[in-house]
């Protein structure tokens, strides 16, 4: 069999409020409100000859789990490195925390599923 070249994704959600001070102050976005977001991590890679896998999805989890500690619940602004949280931000601030961790990642997308929004972070 050909070496298969594979993509694996692990979804994930959090819950979390967040405010644009860029915004005018009466614009509704100036001021906190939350959402439910959800997430997306996608891994690429050739199966693993000794147990078929790119990556053990527990593992995968395993270090989703430690970001979304620091976003569950939380107010976005007040997060290291996410002062300014749109879909955008949040996706490159995930990004940039997993990328050393979980080797072979490609993507990460982050969704406001109410809102019919999405932003994808992908490694070229």
């Amino acid at each position: 069999m050909a070496d298969l070249h594979l993509e694996i994704s692990k979804d994930f959600t959090f819950e979390a409020a967040h405010y644009f001070d860029h915004k005018d102050a009466d614009h509704p976005f100036s001021r906190m409100h939350g959402h439910s977001f959800a997430g997306t991590v996608t891994l690429t890679g050739s199966r693993a000859l000794q147990n078929g896998m790119v990556k053990d999805f527990y593992e995968i989890e395993a270090e989703i789990d430690k970001i979304r500690e620091q976003l569950d619940h939380h107010l976005l602004n007040k997060v290291e490195g996410l002062e300014h949280p749109s879909l955008e931000a949040i996706a490159s601030w995930v990004f940039k925390r997993l990328e050393t961790t979980l080797p072979g990642l490609v993507t990460v997308e982050i969704r406001r599923p109410s809102r019919g929004e999405r932003a994808m972070v992908r490694k070229r």
